[in-house]
């Protein structure tokens, strides 16, 4: 029964100590196909080996990205965090790294600053805003997003990130905007 499971090509997925046990075998899909029993898996079967989604063994392993050219974290968080060649990068302000204090009180400065910020948190976890895939956008007031649709645009070259961006009752330190991303490695 261990030579079936062979059949099914993928390294990734090791079911060979379920088929030893004594207990029912439940065997979940992985993509399109949903396998419910034993039988499905039969060498006589002829169909092409189907793309599926692998999860590797290193998948839990992450690395926190640290950068003295970005602010510091305000909290219990990481500037970023690299795991599965992603870079997910935490909520930026527009501070100078240097004083923590915000660059300026108006929304464009503080855009700036942010994008400068992340681009040292990429820089440092070996990506750039070209790598960037999804961003969300934090605003104190949506009326500030025509302006900070202008500067951001400078940023990130075509084809530009999957976005999301919302105004919140209130972001820490009484900001006027925070980005996060998610970035390709």
């Amino acid at each position: 029964m261990s030579s079936s499971i062979r059949s099914f090509r993928s390294p990734m997925l090791d079911f060979s100590a379920a088929l030893r046990s004594s207990g029912p075998l439940v065997v979940a899909g992985v993509g399109c196909f949903t396998f419910a029993g034993v039988s499905l898996w039969r060498r006589s079967l002829t169909f092409p080996p189907f793309a599926s989604l692998s999860v590797s063994a290193a998948a839990g392993k992450k690395e926190a990205v640290v950068t003295e050219k970005a602010p510091a974290a305000l909290g219990p968080y990481s500037q970023a965090i690299k795991a599965n060649n992603l870079v997910f990068v935490s909520g930026v302000l527009g501070l100078i790294p240097e004083t923590g204090k915000f660059v300026s009180d108006d929304v464009e400065a503080q855009t700036e600053q942010v994008l400068k910020n992340m681009g040292e948190i990429l820089k440092a976890s070996g990506a750039d805003y070209s790598s960037v895939v999804k961003t969300t956008i934090m605003l104190a007031d949506l009326k500030d997003f025509k302006k900070v649709n202008e500067i951001y645009a400078k940023y990130f070259p075509s084809p530009s990130p999957a976005r999301s961006t919302y105004q919140v009752a209130a972001l820490p330190l009484d900001a006027k905007i925070e980005i996060e991303c998610i970035a390709a490695l």
